[in-house]
């Protein structure tokens, strides 16, 4: 990829799990090409690329959106990222050095400064976290898997979930956190293989809440029967 088509990339990626892309918006070349200052056809490069990762979807007639995922997609995204990180897990519990558990208990003290912050600060707990995932990701030795998870972790459902968190759901996946560094103290596989997968279905459960309220909030106002006005592991 050109240099061209990786910045045109990396402008489109970051908008679309920065929220400034909303899903269901169309994507137009010759308006991305003026926002990234580059021609259509490194756009035309990064759109393909972006399609490829299921962050746009393309329409029969050709035209180009930020994916809407629906809930029974998003709750398959956590099932495989459950079962993915899950065997990361395992994985690591057998292979995680000293450095990176202490690197880990660092990242996760991140999350407990977050959680208390006030106002809740959920912009540190989800760099805090990313960084978590990552050293175990990272320990579990596995080129296939960092390759498998990318693609369902960086989605922007990741990003809507962090930014619903309230206080006690960040205080939770900090003692989940917690528990599985205790795994990997005592070099027992099953153990973190088992919080891990319980730790995502329960950030499936806060994204599935999300998701929820901001239907409810977009749907229009029908009078007193009608909805109100309108994410992480």
């Amino acid at each position: 990829m050109s240099k061209a088509s990786e910045l045109a990339y990396r402008y489109i990626r970051g908008a679309i799990l920065e929220g400034a892309l909303r899903p269901g918006v169309q994507l137009r070349e010759e308006q991305l090409a003026e926002a990234c200052g580059v021609s259509r056809t490194p756009v035309r490069e990064a759109l393909r690329r972006l399609e490829a990762e299921n962050f746009i979807r393309r329409s029969g007639s050709q035209r180009t959106f930020v994916t809407d995922w629906s809930l029974d997609e998003i709750e398959e995204a956590f099932v495989l990222r459950g079962m993915l990180e899950g065997h990361a897990a395992a994985r690591a519990a057998l292979r995680i050095e000293a450095h990176a558990i202490d690197s880990l208990i660092e990242a996760n003290g991140g999350i407990k400064v977050a959680a208390e912050a006030g106002p809740l600060d959920a912009a540190a707990f989800l760099m805090h976290n990313r960084e978590f995932h990552a050293i175990i990701l990272q320990a579990a030795g596995s080129a296939r898997l960092t390759a498998l998870l990318g693609g369902i972790v960086e989605q922007p459902v990741v990003l809507r979930t962090a930014r619903r968190y309230d206080r006690e759901q960040v205080l939770r996946s900090f003692a989940e956190h917690e528990e599985i560094t205790l795994a990997f103290r005592r070099r027992d596989p099953e153990w973190a293989k088992a919080v891990m997968a319980a730790h995502i279905r329960r950030a499936f459960h806060a994204y599935r809440d999300a998701f929820l309220s901001a239907q409810r909030e977009s749907a229009p106002n029908h009078g007193a029967g009608a909805m109100d006005d309108e994410e992480a592991a």
